[in-house]
Protein backbone atom coordinates (compact mmCIF):
# COMPACT_ATOMS: atom_id res chain seq x y z
CA UNK A 1 0.00 0.00 0.00
CA UNK A 2 2.84 2.49 1.10
CA UNK A 3 4.67 1.83 -2.54
CA UNK A 4 1.43 2.59 -4.34
CA UNK A 5 1.03 5.78 -2.14
CA UNK A 6 4.00 6.84 -3.24
CA UNK A 7 3.93 5.80 -6.66
CA UNK A 8 0.73 7.59 -6.98
CA UNK A 9 2.38 10.79 -5.59
CA UNK A 10 4.60 10.30 -8.26
CA UNK A 11 2.64 9.95 -10.71
CA UNK A 12 0.82 13.00 -9.86
CA UNK A 13 4.09 15.39 -9.36
CA UNK A 14 4.98 14.40 -12.95
CA UNK A 15 1.26 15.56 -14.00
CA UNK A 16 1.25 18.79 -12.33
CA UNK A 17 5.20 19.14 -13.95
CA UNK A 18 3.62 18.52 -17.40
CA UNK A 19 0.33 20.81 -16.80
CA UNK A 20 2.85 23.68 -15.49
CA UNK A 21 5.51 22.78 -18.16
CA UNK A 22 2.78 22.91 -20.73
CA UNK A 23 1.31 25.65 -19.98
CA UNK A 24 4.68 27.85 -20.11
CA UNK A 25 5.63 27.01 -23.39
CA UNK A 26 2.21 27.62 -24.26
CA UNK A 27 2.32 31.22 -22.72
CA UNK A 28 6.22 31.19 -24.12
CA UNK A 29 4.64 30.51 -27.02
CA UNK A 30 1.59 33.18 -26.93
CA UNK A 31 4.21 36.09 -26.25
CA UNK A 32 6.91 35.14 -28.83
CA UNK A 33 7.87 38.03 -31.18
CA UNK A 34 5.71 38.12 -33.82
CA UNK A 35 6.92 39.36 -37.89
CA UNK A 36 4.24 40.99 -39.85
CA UNK A 37 3.66 41.28 -43.61
CA UNK A 38 4.23 43.93 -45.86
CA UNK A 39 1.03 42.79 -47.57
CA UNK A 40 -1.95 42.69 -45.12
CA UNK A 41 -3.67 45.65 -44.05
CA UNK A 42 -0.65 48.05 -44.75
CA UNK A 43 -0.69 50.81 -47.39
CA UNK A 44 2.57 52.17 -47.97
CA UNK A 45 0.95 54.97 -49.95
CA UNK A 46 -0.47 57.24 -46.51
CA UNK A 47 2.32 59.46 -45.71
CA UNK A 48 2.37 62.52 -43.74
CA UNK A 49 2.45 65.10 -46.50
CA UNK A 50 -1.22 65.14 -45.83
CA UNK A 51 -0.04 66.75 -42.99
CA UNK A 52 0.60 69.82 -44.24
CA UNK A 53 -2.93 71.03 -45.38
CA UNK A 54 -4.02 69.78 -41.66
CA UNK A 55 -1.83 72.70 -40.17
CA UNK A 56 -2.31 76.36 -40.21
CA UNK A 57 0.26 78.37 -40.67
CA UNK A 58 0.28 79.98 -37.97
CA UNK A 59 -0.19 77.10 -35.30
CA UNK A 60 2.65 75.14 -36.80
CA UNK A 61 2.47 72.43 -33.78
CA UNK A 62 -0.81 72.56 -32.48
CA UNK A 63 -0.71 69.36 -30.27
CA UNK A 64 1.19 66.38 -28.94
CA UNK A 65 3.37 64.91 -31.79
CA UNK A 66 1.78 67.50 -34.25
CA UNK A 67 -0.91 66.03 -35.53
CA UNK A 68 -3.86 64.03 -34.30
CA UNK A 69 -2.47 60.92 -35.44
CA UNK A 70 0.50 61.52 -33.34
CA UNK A 71 3.00 60.60 -36.14
CA UNK A 72 5.19 62.94 -34.25
CA UNK A 73 7.24 64.07 -37.89
CA UNK A 74 7.87 68.06 -38.29
CA UNK A 75 6.58 69.28 -41.72
CA UNK A 76 7.73 72.19 -43.76
CA UNK A 77 11.04 72.27 -41.53
CA UNK A 78 14.59 71.68 -42.77
CA UNK A 79 16.27 73.05 -39.41
CA UNK A 80 19.37 70.73 -38.57
CA UNK A 81 22.31 70.61 -36.36
CA UNK A 82 24.70 72.07 -35.66
CA UNK A 83 22.81 74.59 -33.25
CA UNK A 84 23.49 77.93 -31.70
CA UNK A 85 21.62 79.08 -28.32
CA UNK A 86 19.35 81.22 -29.52
CA UNK A 87 17.32 81.90 -25.81
CA UNK A 88 16.82 79.97 -22.90
CA UNK A 89 13.69 80.18 -20.72
CA UNK A 90 13.78 78.40 -17.29
CA UNK A 91 10.41 76.92 -16.46
CA UNK A 92 11.33 76.79 -12.15
CA UNK A 93 9.67 73.14 -12.32
CA UNK A 94 10.95 70.07 -14.66
CA UNK A 95 9.11 69.62 -17.82
CA UNK A 96 8.02 66.21 -18.63
CA UNK A 97 6.16 66.60 -22.29
CA UNK A 98 6.91 68.76 -25.16
CA UNK A 99 5.32 72.15 -25.48
CA UNK A 100 3.16 73.16 -28.42
CA UNK A 101 3.28 76.20 -31.05
CA UNK A 102 0.65 79.08 -32.26
CA UNK A 103 0.11 82.35 -32.89
CA UNK A 104 3.92 83.49 -32.53
CA UNK A 105 4.15 81.30 -29.10
CA UNK A 106 4.82 78.11 -27.53
CA UNK A 107 2.79 76.83 -24.81
CA UNK A 108 3.71 74.17 -21.86
CA UNK A 109 3.39 73.74 -18.81
CA UNK A 110 5.56 72.27 -15.56
CA UNK A 111 4.98 69.53 -13.63
CA UNK A 112 3.77 71.90 -10.49
CA UNK A 113 0.61 72.76 -13.07
CA UNK A 114 1.94 75.82 -14.04
CA UNK A 115 1.00 76.65 -17.21
CA UNK A 116 3.24 79.06 -19.29
CA UNK A 117 3.06 81.07 -22.57
CA UNK A 118 6.24 82.60 -24.13
CA UNK A 119 7.31 84.08 -27.19
CA UNK A 120 8.50 81.51 -29.62
CA UNK A 121 11.10 84.66 -31.00
CA UNK A 122 12.64 85.54 -27.90
CA UNK A 123 11.42 83.57 -25.03
CA UNK A 124 10.04 85.58 -23.09
CA UNK A 125 6.82 85.24 -20.84
CA UNK A 126 3.29 86.33 -22.31
CA UNK A 127 1.41 84.93 -19.75
CA UNK A 128 1.04 81.64 -16.81
CA UNK A 129 -1.74 80.40 -15.39
CA UNK A 130 -1.20 78.82 -11.79
CA UNK A 131 -3.69 75.69 -11.40
CA UNK A 132 -3.01 74.27 -8.42
CA UNK A 133 -2.32 70.92 -9.37
CA UNK A 134 0.32 68.26 -10.75
CA UNK A 135 0.18 68.04 -14.42
CA UNK A 136 1.72 65.90 -16.99
CA UNK A 137 0.67 66.36 -20.58
CA UNK A 138 1.33 68.39 -23.91
CA UNK A 139 -1.58 70.98 -24.38
CA UNK A 140 -2.79 71.44 -27.51
CA UNK A 141 -3.55 74.92 -29.23
CA UNK A 142 -6.54 75.31 -31.64
CA UNK A 143 -9.19 78.41 -32.68
CA UNK A 144 -7.19 81.11 -30.12
CA UNK A 145 -7.67 78.04 -27.76
CA UNK A 146 -4.83 76.52 -25.66
CA UNK A 147 -6.60 72.76 -23.84
CA UNK A 148 -5.06 71.28 -20.92
CA UNK A 149 -5.78 68.77 -18.59
CA UNK A 150 -5.07 68.18 -15.14
CA UNK A 151 -4.34 65.79 -12.43
CA UNK A 152 -5.14 66.23 -8.90
CA UNK A 153 -3.93 68.43 -6.42
CA UNK A 154 0.02 67.26 -4.61
CA UNK A 155 0.78 65.01 -3.72
CA UNK A 156 0.30 63.68 -7.61
CA UNK A 157 0.70 60.06 -6.98
CA UNK A 158 -2.43 59.81 -4.35
CA UNK A 159 -4.43 57.08 -4.73
CA UNK A 160 -7.32 58.10 -2.26
CA UNK A 161 -10.87 58.44 -2.97
CA UNK A 162 -12.39 61.15 -4.71
CA UNK A 163 -9.34 62.31 -6.70
CA UNK A 164 -10.46 64.90 -9.14
CA UNK A 165 -8.96 66.45 -12.42
CA UNK A 166 -9.55 68.94 -15.12
CA UNK A 167 -10.11 69.70 -18.14
CA UNK A 168 -9.26 73.47 -18.75
CA UNK A 169 -9.73 75.79 -21.62
CA UNK A 170 -7.51 78.73 -21.39
CA UNK A 171 -7.45 82.00 -24.63
CA UNK A 172 -4.30 81.97 -25.80
CA UNK A 173 -3.55 85.49 -26.02
CA UNK A 174 -4.25 85.74 -22.10
CA UNK A 175 -4.55 83.00 -20.05
CA UNK A 176 -8.13 83.45 -18.53
CA UNK A 177 -10.10 80.65 -18.28
CA UNK A 178 -13.03 80.43 -21.37
CA UNK A 179 -14.36 76.93 -20.04
CA UNK A 180 -13.31 74.25 -17.62
CA UNK A 181 -14.44 71.14 -16.68
CA UNK A 182 -14.20 68.61 -14.08
CA UNK A 183 -13.02 65.06 -14.33
CA UNK A 184 -11.33 62.18 -12.46
CA UNK A 185 -7.56 63.35 -12.86
CA UNK A 186 -5.91 63.17 -16.70
CA UNK A 187 -1.84 63.71 -18.18
CA UNK A 188 -3.74 62.70 -21.41
CA UNK A 189 -2.84 65.24 -23.79
CA UNK A 190 -5.69 66.49 -25.66
CA UNK A 191 -6.31 65.81 -28.85
CA UNK A 192 -8.66 68.43 -30.85
CA UNK A 193 -9.81 68.00 -34.65
CA UNK A 194 -12.80 69.89 -36.46
CA UNK A 195 -14.42 71.68 -33.59
CA UNK A 196 -14.29 68.56 -30.66
CA UNK A 197 -11.48 67.63 -27.71
CA UNK A 198 -10.20 63.91 -27.03
CA UNK A 199 -8.83 63.09 -23.72
CA UNK A 200 -8.57 60.57 -21.47
CA UNK A 201 -8.58 59.85 -17.71
CA UNK A 202 -7.38 58.11 -14.64
CA UNK A 203 -11.21 56.52 -14.30
CA UNK A 204 -10.92 54.74 -17.88
CA UNK A 205 -12.70 57.06 -19.55
CA UNK A 206 -12.14 58.70 -23.02
CA UNK A 207 -14.55 61.89 -23.74
CA UNK A 208 -15.16 63.94 -26.34
CA UNK A 209 -16.10 67.85 -25.76
CA UNK A 210 -17.26 70.75 -27.72
CA UNK A 211 -13.85 72.97 -27.87
CA UNK A 212 -16.16 75.68 -28.08
CA UNK A 213 -18.02 75.49 -25.49
CA UNK A 214 -17.09 72.43 -23.00
CA UNK A 215 -20.12 70.51 -23.86
CA UNK A 216 -20.00 66.66 -23.27
CA UNK A 217 -20.55 65.16 -26.49
CA UNK A 218 -19.81 61.53 -25.57
CA UNK A 219 -17.69 59.26 -23.17
CA UNK A 220 -16.72 55.49 -22.90
CA UNK A 221 -15.94 53.75 -20.22
CA UNK A 222 -12.46 51.37 -20.31
CA UNK A 223 -11.66 48.75 -17.97
CA UNK A 224 -8.13 50.46 -17.07
CA UNK A 225 -6.85 53.84 -16.76
CA UNK A 226 -6.38 56.06 -19.90
CA UNK A 227 -3.09 58.24 -19.40
CA UNK A 228 -1.49 58.36 -23.06
CA UNK A 229 -3.45 60.42 -25.72
CA UNK A 230 -6.14 59.72 -27.78
CA UNK A 231 -5.29 59.23 -31.57
CA UNK A 232 -7.28 59.77 -34.21
CA UNK A 233 -7.25 58.77 -37.75
CA UNK A 234 -10.66 58.97 -40.26
CA UNK A 235 -13.69 58.34 -38.56
CA UNK A 236 -12.18 56.82 -35.97
CA UNK A 237 -10.43 56.91 -32.37
CA UNK A 238 -7.73 54.83 -30.89
CA UNK A 239 -5.75 54.68 -27.20
CA UNK A 240 -4.34 52.24 -24.91
CA UNK A 241 -5.21 51.20 -21.20
CA UNK A 242 -3.76 50.11 -18.43
CA UNK A 243 -6.08 46.89 -18.43
CA UNK A 244 -3.88 45.97 -21.06
CA UNK A 245 -5.89 46.75 -24.11
CA UNK A 246 -5.97 48.93 -27.19
CA UNK A 247 -9.22 50.31 -28.49
CA UNK A 248 -10.83 52.06 -31.39
CA UNK A 249 -13.63 53.73 -31.09
CA UNK A 250 -16.20 55.42 -33.42
CA UNK A 251 -15.09 59.27 -33.03
CA UNK A 252 -18.37 60.68 -34.12
CA UNK A 253 -20.01 58.06 -30.76
CA UNK A 254 -17.93 56.87 -28.85
CA UNK A 255 -19.18 53.52 -29.79
CA UNK A 256 -16.70 50.62 -29.39
CA UNK A 257 -15.55 49.07 -32.95
CA UNK A 258 -12.46 46.67 -31.48
CA UNK A 259 -10.44 46.41 -28.86
CA UNK A 260 -6.94 44.26 -28.57
CA UNK A 261 -4.96 42.95 -26.05
CA UNK A 262 -0.89 43.05 -25.21
CA UNK A 263 0.42 39.34 -25.54
CA UNK A 264 0.32 36.75 -22.72
CA UNK A 265 3.43 36.35 -20.45
CA UNK A 266 3.67 35.11 -17.47
CA UNK A 267 2.90 37.32 -14.93
CA UNK A 268 0.36 40.65 -15.69
CA UNK A 269 0.30 41.52 -19.87
CA UNK A 270 1.92 44.48 -20.86
CA UNK A 271 -0.12 47.72 -19.91
CA UNK A 272 -0.10 50.09 -22.64
CA UNK A 273 0.79 54.38 -21.34
CA UNK A 274 2.38 54.83 -24.90
CA UNK A 275 0.21 57.09 -27.25
CA UNK A 276 -0.66 55.18 -30.24
CA UNK A 277 0.80 56.83 -33.78
CA UNK A 278 -1.03 56.39 -36.34
CA UNK A 279 -0.38 55.56 -39.89
CA UNK A 280 -0.18 52.78 -43.45
CA UNK A 281 -3.82 51.52 -41.84
CA UNK A 282 -1.98 50.46 -39.13
CA UNK A 283 -1.50 51.50 -34.64
CA UNK A 284 1.72 51.71 -33.45
CA UNK A 285 1.95 51.71 -29.74
CA UNK A 286 4.56 50.51 -26.98
CA UNK A 287 3.68 48.56 -23.69
CA UNK A 288 4.96 47.59 -20.40
CA UNK A 289 6.27 44.04 -20.96
CA UNK A 290 8.81 45.54 -22.98
CA UNK A 291 7.11 45.51 -26.72
CA UNK A 292 6.62 47.52 -29.32
CA UNK A 293 3.16 46.73 -31.31
CA UNK A 294 1.33 46.95 -34.40
CA UNK A 295 -2.50 46.37 -34.78
CA UNK A 296 -4.30 46.77 -37.97
CA UNK A 297 -6.31 50.30 -37.96
CA UNK A 298 -9.18 48.70 -39.30
CA UNK A 299 -9.54 44.85 -37.58
CA UNK A 300 -7.38 44.96 -34.41
CA UNK A 301 -5.57 42.05 -35.34
CA UNK A 302 -2.07 41.60 -34.54
CA UNK A 303 -0.14 42.28 -37.26
CA UNK A 304 3.64 42.40 -35.06
CA UNK A 305 5.90 42.19 -31.91
CA UNK A 306 8.71 43.04 -31.10
CA UNK A 307 10.88 42.91 -27.62
CA UNK A 308 12.91 45.90 -26.69
CA UNK A 309 14.10 43.97 -23.26
CA UNK A 310 12.73 47.23 -20.74
CA UNK A 311 9.35 49.02 -20.69
CA UNK A 312 8.29 51.32 -23.84
CA UNK A 313 6.26 54.48 -22.29
CA UNK A 314 7.66 55.90 -25.63
CA UNK A 315 4.84 56.89 -27.86
CA UNK A 316 6.25 55.67 -31.46
CA UNK A 317 7.57 58.19 -34.29
CA UNK A 318 6.24 57.00 -37.96
CA UNK A 319 8.68 58.10 -41.17
CA UNK A 320 9.29 56.99 -44.48
CA UNK A 321 7.77 53.41 -43.63
CA UNK A 322 10.10 53.31 -40.25
CA UNK A 323 8.70 53.34 -37.10
CA UNK A 324 11.00 54.56 -33.82
CA UNK A 325 10.88 54.03 -30.07
CA UNK A 326 13.35 53.71 -27.40
CA UNK A 327 13.17 51.76 -24.22
CA UNK A 328 13.86 51.78 -20.68
CA UNK A 329 16.71 49.36 -21.92
CA UNK A 330 18.38 52.36 -23.17
CA UNK A 331 18.25 51.15 -26.39
CA UNK A 332 16.94 53.22 -29.44
CA UNK A 333 15.26 51.45 -32.28
CA UNK A 334 13.87 51.69 -36.25
CA UNK A 335 11.87 48.94 -36.96
CA UNK A 336 10.38 47.90 -40.44
CA UNK A 337 6.33 49.75 -40.55
CA UNK A 338 5.31 46.83 -42.05
CA UNK A 339 7.18 43.74 -41.00
CA UNK A 340 8.18 45.11 -37.10
CA UNK A 341 11.74 43.99 -38.19
CA UNK A 342 14.64 45.63 -36.79
CA UNK A 343 16.45 48.21 -39.05
CA UNK A 344 18.87 49.71 -36.65
CA UNK A 345 19.70 50.11 -32.73
CA UNK A 346 21.12 53.22 -30.68
CA UNK A 347 22.72 52.23 -27.76
CA UNK A 348 22.32 55.81 -25.23
CA UNK A 349 23.55 56.89 -22.22
CA UNK A 350 20.66 55.52 -20.15
CA UNK A 351 17.17 54.63 -20.30
CA UNK A 352 14.82 56.06 -22.60
CA UNK A 353 11.08 57.26 -21.36
CA UNK A 354 10.24 60.02 -23.54
CA UNK A 355 8.99 59.93 -27.62
CA UNK A 356 11.15 60.92 -30.67
CA UNK A 357 10.68 63.59 -32.59
CA UNK A 358 11.21 64.03 -36.68
CA UNK A 359 13.11 66.65 -38.02
CA UNK A 360 14.18 67.18 -41.35
CA UNK A 361 15.61 63.38 -41.65
CA UNK A 362 17.07 63.33 -38.10
CA UNK A 363 15.02 61.84 -35.07
CA UNK A 364 15.49 63.54 -31.88
CA UNK A 365 15.52 61.58 -28.08
CA UNK A 366 16.97 61.97 -24.76
CA UNK A 367 17.68 59.50 -22.08
CA UNK A 368 16.96 60.01 -18.01
CA UNK A 369 20.13 60.75 -17.81
CA UNK A 370 20.12 63.90 -19.78
CA UNK A 371 21.29 63.72 -22.41
CA UNK A 372 19.53 64.47 -25.82
CA UNK A 373 20.29 62.92 -29.61
CA UNK A 374 20.19 63.78 -32.76
CA UNK A 375 20.31 60.28 -35.43
CA UNK A 376 19.99 59.82 -38.72
CA UNK A 377 16.85 58.64 -39.34
CA UNK A 378 17.67 56.25 -42.49
CA UNK A 379 21.25 54.65 -40.96
CA UNK A 380 20.81 55.57 -36.91
CA UNK A 381 24.49 57.51 -36.82
CA UNK A 382 24.57 59.70 -34.20
CA UNK A 383 24.80 63.37 -35.44
CA UNK A 384 24.37 65.84 -32.71
CA UNK A 385 24.09 65.80 -28.79
CA UNK A 386 23.25 68.17 -26.20
CA UNK A 387 23.34 67.80 -22.21
CA UNK A 388 20.14 68.36 -21.27
CA UNK A 389 16.75 66.96 -21.79
CA UNK A 390 15.03 64.15 -20.57
CA UNK A 391 11.63 63.47 -21.83
CA UNK A 392 10.31 64.28 -25.55
CA UNK A 393 12.86 66.27 -26.23
CA UNK A 394 11.74 68.77 -29.56
CA UNK A 395 9.38 70.52 -31.71
CA UNK A 396 10.39 72.70 -34.60
CA UNK A 397 8.95 75.25 -37.11
CA UNK A 398 10.68 76.31 -40.02
CA UNK A 399 13.18 78.59 -38.77
CA UNK A 400 14.04 77.15 -35.09
CA UNK A 401 14.49 74.33 -32.79
CA UNK A 402 12.70 74.03 -29.62
CA UNK A 403 14.53 71.70 -26.71
CA UNK A 404 12.97 70.58 -23.32
CA UNK A 405 15.54 70.44 -21.59
CA UNK A 406 14.46 68.84 -17.40
CA UNK A 407 13.36 71.94 -16.26
CA UNK A 408 14.58 74.82 -18.98
CA UNK A 409 13.18 75.12 -22.73
CA UNK A 410 15.97 76.53 -25.67
CA UNK A 411 15.71 78.08 -28.56
CA UNK A 412 18.00 76.97 -30.66
CA UNK A 413 18.90 78.21 -34.05
CA UNK A 414 20.91 75.87 -36.96
CA UNK A 415 24.46 77.25 -36.53
CA UNK A 416 26.84 78.60 -39.47
CA UNK A 417 28.57 76.22 -40.92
Amino acid sequence: MRRRLIAGAAGAVIVLAGIVGGYYLHVRHESRDIVGSSTVEFVSTQSVTALKHATPPDIPWPMYGLDAAHQRVAVGSEVAPPFRKAWTFKAQSYIEFPPVEGYGRLYFANNAGVVFAISAKTGKRAWKYHSGRCQAMSPAVSGNTVYVTFLNGPPCNSTRANLGGELVALWAGSGKVRWLERMDPSESSPTVSKGVVYVGDWGGRVSCFSATTGKLYWRFQADGKVKGAIALSGNRVYFGTYDSKVYALNARNGKLIWDSSAQSRLGHAGEFYSTPAVAYDRVYIGATDGKVYSFGASTGDLRWSQSTGGYVYASPAVWKEKVYAGSYSGTFYAFDAATGRVLWTFHADGRISGSATIVAGRVYFSTLNHETYALDATTGRQLWSYPDGEYSPVIADAHRLYLVGRARIYGLDPAPR
